[in-house]
């Protein structure tokens, strides 16, 4: 097996992904941009997506790192537009671009054109979290996209499978459909109900080795989708609903096991997304190839139609979506803040497409039941491609200078320190509590200079985040929270050059060493998170 290819793909767009930090251009549009240049180079292998690779290897992973992030209390709470959004909207956008397709595309059977329309209904987690990841949205929109990319995935392989199979001839009605449908999504969420508590037990057994609690964390998520695909349910529903409970109960596992695992999937999922993204742009040979039928023109012309009426669609459902409900409940108008029409422009044009709708593509049959080919298979394919290319540049591009435009509220920085700060009082209050409590038993009697340390920890976490609310530095414009963290880190630095001084001089041995060093690491990550005292 030649391991060249795939190690070119890592590094070059890790490389990228990096370079994309220094620039105002988004990491995922840079990626593609990388990945198409790239594809026309002498000497670069051609990157077929295999579905069976992508579903099964690379969306759990993703998906299970978003989850994890996700916050489960705020998604119940925007749990109807998010059910709107990555239910109905993605029905609504198969049905609409399958029948625009239809209408278009002389000769294309409208099953066909229905496997097209579930293929790229369903907007990307990847392309949603990491570009709405930088752009500051408010919070409420930020939680809606974000659960909507968790979810809708389910109901589009849902909605190809049934349509797919209406166009190979194997036959698939409504109520089969239907049927198919709860299966999966019911099931998805029945496996993954049935796995998360006892996989939260073993961790939780396994505290005493943070090493082997991460190794069963980067399992947990394939096992997930595997474990709900065997028995014919949603491995995307599954992978969710155990990334949630996970996250949500995360507070209870050893915090050793917290920093690494934290530190392991940011490192997947930067790892992940940047060759995802890549391998977006490098599939330009591969669909172009065997156009055949459809001359270049025609096969543009078609994609300008599909790309239109993916944005219409999105728009068409967005609107009535947002203030329908509304205006059909009094309860949701008293419970729910007024919704401007700020707020539904900027989550109809976020709808961008990723590499699952890709993935799903390249897994089209070549033929029918019958054994004849499957009709235009190389124009889904095309079609696919342009639409997912055109939604990352055309709206990742604009999507940013929109919502400056529209002057959106940013989140409230001060007001979300301020809540910090009393959650960190009242924490900080109990801890105290319980330290004179346990003090006063004589197994737990400390010399007065150790207990005041302690009292001193829990003060300089108190006052840490009150510091962040005060004015900046005069001269270096910096706040008392940056600058006591730069000064700790100056510190830091000068012992850890000390300890590899005495290594050298063969004062301390190297296992000394990496103790010692280990010590300022976890000092050094105490002294960024909690600020000055």
């Amino acid at each position: 097996m030649n391991v060249m290819p795939l190690l070119l793909l890592v590094a070059g767009s890790a490389g990228v992904a990096g370079l994309a930090r220094r620039t105002p251009v988004p990491a995922p549009l840079l990626l593609v941009a990388a990945g198409l240049g790239a594809s026309y180079l002498p000497g670069i292998p051609d990157y077929t997506l295999n579905p069976h690779i992508v579903l099964p290897l690379l969306l759990p992973p993703l998906l299970h790192t978003a989850a994890l992030e996700a916050s489960y209390l705020d998604l119940r709470a925007n749990l109807r537009p998010v059910g709107l959004l990555s239910v109905g909207y993605v029905l609504f956008a198969t049905l609409a671009v399958g029948y625009a397709a239809y209408l278009v595309v002389p000769g294309l059977p409208l099953t066909a054109a229905l496997v097209l329309g579930a293929v790229v209904a369903p907007p990307d987690a990847v392309a949603a979290t990491a570009i709405a990841r930088r752009l500051g949205l408010p919070h409420r929109i930020t939680t809606i996209l974000q659960g909507e990319s968790l979810v809708n995935d389910a109901t589009a392989i849902t909605a190809y499978k049934v349509a797919l199979a209406a166009a190979l001839g194997t036959g698939a009605t409504w109520g089969e459909g239907l049927k198919e449908f709860a299966v999966a999504s019911l099931g998805g969420v029945g496996v993954g109900l049935v796995l998360m508590v006892p996989l939260h037990w073993l961790r939780r057994r396994l505290r005493e080795s943070a090493l082997l609690e991460n190794t069963l964390s980067l399992l947990i998520p394939f096992t997930a989708y595997a474990a709900a695909e065997q028995v014919g349910a949603s491995g995307v529903l599954a992978v969710v609903v155990v990334g949630l409970y996970l996250g949500h109960r995360s507070w209870q596992v050893d915090f050793e096991t917290r920093l690494q695992e934290e530190a392991v999937w940011k490192m997947v999922s930067f790892v992940l997304e940047s060759a995802v993204f890549a391998l977006i742009g490098l599939q330009l040979p591969v669909v172009l190839r065997g156009l055949g039928e459809f001359s270049t023109a025609q096969a543009l012309g078609y994609a300008a139609v599909v790309f239109g009426v993916v944005v219409l669609a999105r728009y068409a459902w967005v609107f009535p979506a947002t203030y329908l409900p509304r205006l059909l409940s009094a309860r949701i108008r008293t419970r729910e803040p007024d919704t401007t029409w700020k707020a539904p422009v900027v989550v109809g044009w976020a709808g961008m497409r990723g590499v699952v709708s890709l993935a799903i593509a390249f897994s089209v049959p070549a033929t029918v039941h019958d054994g004849g080919p499957f009709p235009a298979r190389t124009l889904v394919l095309f079609l696919t491609f342009t639409t997912v290319i055109g939604t990352l540049v055309v709206q990742g591009l604009t999507l940013p200078p929109l919502i400056r435009a529209l002057r959106l509220p940013a989140p409230d920085a001060q007001a979300e320190t301020l809540a910090e700060a009393q959650a960190q009082n009242e924490a900080s209050r109990a801890a105290e509590a319980r330290l004179d409590a346990l003090l006063q038993d004589e197994r737990n009697a400390l010399p007065g200079p150790l207990a005041d340390r302690l009292r001193s920890v829990l003060e300089r976490r108190r006052n840490a985040v009150w510091e962040r609310l005060g004015a900046a530095n005069e001269v270096t414009g910096e706040s008392a929270d940056d600058t006591y963290r730069r000064l700790a880190r100056e510190m830091i630095d000068a012992e850890r050059r000390v300890f590899v001084e005495l290594r050298d001089a063969r004062r301390i041995d190297d296992e000394m060493m990496r103790t010692l060093l280990r010590r300022l690491d976890l000092e050094e990550a105490a002294a960024y998170r909690e600020g000055p005292s």
